[in-house]
């Protein structure tokens, strides 16, 4: 297959070093150093037990028409950074062209081949315009979740941290030709990839800890083991989780694990730092709407109260907004 990766980040550089060592004719839509350092070197991957491999035939372009129409396109992405890619992404796209969306949090699709009240209803949050939706037909549309924690250690470097889990999945929920072929792709890379039938109740199950532990670690500089061993930050967790789930569970969304077992789950990955909280640490901006305000945009559409989430969500953006002013970053430094 003929697949682009557009975002060469942490998640991007993994998928696609593994999907060319596998055979695929992969290239990576890249920018500055990374671009550079992949059209030099390839791009090398440091394996979770410490091997090394690099993948050597990749191509690297700045610009995704040089690229040309691919089988497929992963958007590795963060949310917000979609809107600023939509100009070129189209180079890619042929009459048959998948689009994956392994993207952290709740998606500018959800409403897309959803059926019932809501469908083809528009998330303000995400897609204030309709812009994504203009440019990026539902038809060409995969869900994707990203699971393994990587690290982009230098340009055209990645390690992995763990994991290999990408679930894939038919927005109508159909096992469909396309998604099987592409699930085969990934597996053969060395990626565990089922084919969900209910794309969205799992990203629920991932967004559930994210709506919470990221604005709260964003907020108070504390590691997942810390928010969920601190009495009133759990308690807090906990309340967040609770009204998410009320909006789900109204959107038709199954939740099959339980609230304490979902946080028992975050506090086992120990002195973690989200990636909201290295954000704010590094001054970037942060993956708000799509971890946070969409939630909140969901209890108004549900008319589902989310007193809770909106408070954090309101505190979040203003730290966003501020630092975002100031051109500055926040971290806790040593008194």
């Amino acid at each position: 297959m003929k697949i682009a990766v557009v975002g060469a980040g942490a998640i991007g550089g993994y998928l696609g070093a593994r999907l060319a060592l596998a055979g695929e004719d992969v290239t990576f839509i890249a920018r500055n150093q990374n671009l550079q350092a992949i059209r030099a070197d390839g791009f090398r991957l440091i394996e979770e037990d410490g091997s090394e491999r690099t993948a050597g035939t990749v191509r690297a372009e700045q610009h995704a028409a040089d690229a040309g129409p691919q089988d497929a396109v992963l958007l590795t992405v963060k949310a917000h950074q979609v809107r600023d890619l939509l100009p070129g992404l189209r180079g890619l796209f042929g009459p048959q062209t998948m689009v994956v969306t392994m993207i952290n949090g709740l998606p500018w699709w959800y409403f897309h081949k959803l059926g019932g009240p809501w469908e083809g209803q528009r998330l303000e949050s995400l897609d204030p315009d309709g812009a994504i939706a203009a440019h990026i037909e539902p038809e060409r549309l995969i869900g994707g979740i990203v699971y393994p924690a990587t690290e982009l250690v230098a340009p055209g470097v990645v390690k992995v941290i763990e994991g290999n889990r990408f679930s894939l999945g038919e927005l109508d929920g159909s096992r469909s030709e396309r998604i099987e072929r592409l699930a085969k792709s990934m597996m053969a890379a060395g990626f565990k990839s089922p084919v969900s039938r209910d794309i969205r109740s799992e990203i629920w199950v991932k967004l559930w800890g994210n709506l919470s532990f990221n604005p709260i670690s964003a907020l108070t500089h504390a590691t997942l083991e810390e928010i969920c061993r601190y009495p009133a930050s759990r308690d807090l967790v906990a309340q967040m989780m609770r009204e998410a789930q009320q909006v789900g569970e109204k959107l038709g969304v199954a939740f099959k694990v339980s609230l304490e077992q979902r946080i028992a789950g975050a506090e086992a990955v120990g002195a973690h730092k989200t990636s909201m909280l290295k954000d704010v640490e590094n001054g970037r901006a942060l993956e708000l709407e799509a971890l946070v305000g969409a939630v909140v945009e969901l209890g108004r559409i549900t008319a589902t109260p989310v007193p809770t989430i909106a408070a954090i969500h309101a505190a979040t953006s203003l730290l966003a907004h501020t630092l975002a002013v100031q051109r500055g970053r926040l971290a806790v430094q040593p008194a």
